[in-house]
């Protein structure tokens, strides 16, 4: 019988909290899974003419990893996969997570078939192969989260003890925006520009407007635009984005608590119904803005 997942967009980041805070969109791909004979890779939507259509397809790769550690028989079983993808690639908004969060789902339901998922094992494996918790703890689990990696843990040798999740409390009301270009920015190129150290002043700065952050989340909207301040990554990389970079400053400039979605080449702007529309007035020719709800986190359909 088919099986299948649903998981969600994600931003990371949110300005200070690079590498470690993360936000689920109420945006969404769907992957189905039919054992069969021989392997078949359906993809429509998203990347539909880019991506591998074989063993080097994202979902595929990982649905092999995942029955490997969670004890099914045969790794290397055959089945047809469909993929309806929405989430936009290289754009910031997390697909790569969303595909090994979706790949590690499916993996669960092979090995375990009728259980619920093991979020913390699945959250793990997908942290490890990411490289850095924020977009994969927030696919897998869903809403706001706060992730790192446990002092001590090296290692993937037992499932469910090396990445550390907080679900943050968000006011409820507050929504997201996101402004997409057509253009795209892989994250490893991204990652390239970003510098080995900082200045002491803006690490203090960095880490009290993270902390600021968990607290406007949580039930003070009106600290958004001072808690979303970032010293580590977003103007670094804006040689590589320079009109994601312009969009983020005008939309600041408007008190919009705007960031670089992830990586970018995507914007996001937090806040209430009230504080967003402030961003109406902001020219954003050449970006595609959607406004959504707080996503939920991987499911079985």
């Amino acid at each position: 019988m088919p099986i299948g997942v649903r998981v969600a967009a994600t931003s990371a980041n949110l300005g200070p909290g690079f590498d470690a805070m993360g936000l689920a969109l109420d945006w969404y791909d769907e992957v189905t899974l039919t054992p069969g004979p021989t392997l078949v890779v359906e993809v429509e939507g998203e990347g539909a003419e880019r991506v591998a259509q074989d063993e080097r397809h994202l979902v595929v790769s990982t649905i092999r990893r995942g029955l490997a550690a969670f004890g099914h028989p045969d790794p290397g079983m055959a089945f047809t996969l469909r993929c309806h993808n929405r989430i936009p690639h290289s754009r910031g908004m997390g697909s790569s997570a969303a595909a090994i969060a979706a790949g590690y789902g499916l993996a669960w339901q092979l090995a375990h078939p009728g259980q619920d998922f093991d979020l913390a094992a699945i959250c793990d494996l997908a942290s490890d192969d990411e490289g850095h918790p924020d977009n994969a703890a927030a696919a897998v689990y869903g809403g706001a989260v706060l992730a790192w990696t446990r002092s001590g843990a090296t290692d993937q040798s037992e499932l469910g003890t090396v990445t550390g999740v907080a679900h943050l409390r968000l006011d409820p009301g507050i929504r997201a925006r996101v402004f997409i270009p057509q253009f795209e920015l892989p994250t490893a190129q991204a990652r390239q520009v970003l510098p080995d150290a900082l200045p002491r002043p803006q690490v203090i700065a960095q880490a009290s407007r993270a902390a600021l952050l968990v607290h406007a989340l949580a039930g003070d909207p009106d600290l958004l635009h001072e808690a979303t301040f970032d010293w580590l990554h977003q103007n670094q990389r804006g040689a590589l984005m320079p009109r994601t970079l312009d969009l983020l400053h005008r939309l600041r400039g408007a008190g919009v608590a705007a960031v670089v979605s992830g990586a970018g080449p995507t914007v996001l702007a937090l806040g209430t119904t009230e504080q967003l529309a402030a961003a109406d007035a902001v020219d954003r020719a050449g970006f595609e803005m959607h406004e959504l709800a707080v996503g939920r986190g991987l499911r079985a359909w």
